[in-house]
């Protein structure tokens, strides 16, 4: 009789495969493909992009004047943000000094903090 109810109900490590737990949700493989396969065949070669050069280094600007104001748009988005320097391509010493000239026309009113 015992024998007929074990058949009967085996127990839960027997309908279990012996295989390894699965991977968590958003695990990564253990091997990627290499850098020139895909799905749709290999890749190409990465676009070249051009350098951007410092506005001001190739106009020898020496200093930013905060009253230029139509020079400081250029370098601030449509909402007032100033424009970082991976965008505008400028160097470290002018995006400093243009900086320094935007956040002075923001104190005179010349620029806007915000633009509703």
């Amino acid at each position: 009789m015992a024998e007929e109810k074990a058949a009967e109900n085996p127990s839960p490590a027997v309908l279990r495969p012996s295989a390894a737990r699965p991977a968590p949700a958003g695990a990564r493989p253990m091997m990627r493909p290499g850098p020139g396969s895909g799905p749709g065949g290999p890749r190409r070669r990465p676009f070249f992009q051009r350098r951007k050069v410092c506005r001001f280094c190739a106009e020898k600007v020496t200093d930013v004047d905060y009253k230029q104001i139509q020079i400081l748009r250029s370098f601030t988005t449509d909402r007032g943000k100033m424009l970082s320097r991976r965008v505008t391509g400028n160097c470290a010493k002018h995006q400093r000094v243009l900086t320094r000239a935007i956040q002075r026309a923001r104190a005179v009113a010349l620029l806007p903090y915000v633009v509703n």
